[in-house]
């Protein structure tokens, strides 16, 4: 079984957008996927409950990780809550793959994401390199001054940046719907879906 973690402890930046997506591709590829959602607002449990039911099964899970399906997934998706520190975040990033962290273009994201960045190091799993860390960028418009400064942040983070994924109206359509970018048509997303290549590259890399 691979597990993601997608981890940031700032509300807003983009935990929820990467988690649901990367379960849609998986999903698509004929994966057997489980979406686990940690945090109290539910949104990825309200995402999986608007799916359609024609779309590739993704299996919900508890954020305790709870469902009879989980043990014969492939690969477990774990959107985590704003906050997730101490023990919680040590014993997720211990039971993780891979941790991909969110960021959008903000002084308060970056000031909150470099301390975050800080306790990665830290932790255990990270510096036997059992646990693979990676960036990414959320809602990012390379013409304004705070992401060129997210750009400057990023390049001194000691942790390779994968992406960075625009900041479009089709996101929010595909949330409202229960969809991911990978469930659209793909005349809607082509320039969306060459954002997430390098990001999904280095998820199914051996």
């Amino acid at each position: 079984m691979n597990t993601i973690l997608i981890a940031n402890p700032k509300g807003g930046s983009g935990k929820t957008t990467l988690s649901t997506n990367l379960a849609g591709y998986f999903a698509h590829q004929g994966r057997h996927v489980a979406l686990s959602d940690m945090d109290r607002q539910r949104s990825a449990t309200g995402w999986l409950e608007r799916r359609p039911e024609h779309l590739p099964l993704i299996h919900g899970m508890d954020g305790r990780g709870k469902h009879s399906d989980s043990l014969s997934a492939e690969w477990t998706i774990i959107d985590s809550p704003a906050g997730l520190h101490g023990d919680k975040l040590s014993d997720a990033v211990k039971r993780a793959d891979r941790v991909i962290v969110p960021m959008q273009p903000s002084a308060f994201d970056i000031g909150a994401t470099e301390d975050f960045l800080q306790i990665l190091r830290e932790e255990k799993a990270v510096r036997k390199e059992r646990t693979f860390v990676a960036m990414v960028g959320m809602r990012v418009d390379s013409r304004t001054r705070t992401a060129v400064r997210m750009q400057e942040f990023l390049a001194n983070a000691g942790f390779p940046v994968m992406t960075n994924l625009r900041d479009g109206q089709v996101y929010m359509q595909a949330a409202e719907l229960g969809l991911s970018l990978f469930d659209m048509r793909p005349s809607l997303v082509n320039r969306d879906l060459l954002q997430w290549n390098p990001l999904l590259q280095w998820l199914t890399k051996a």
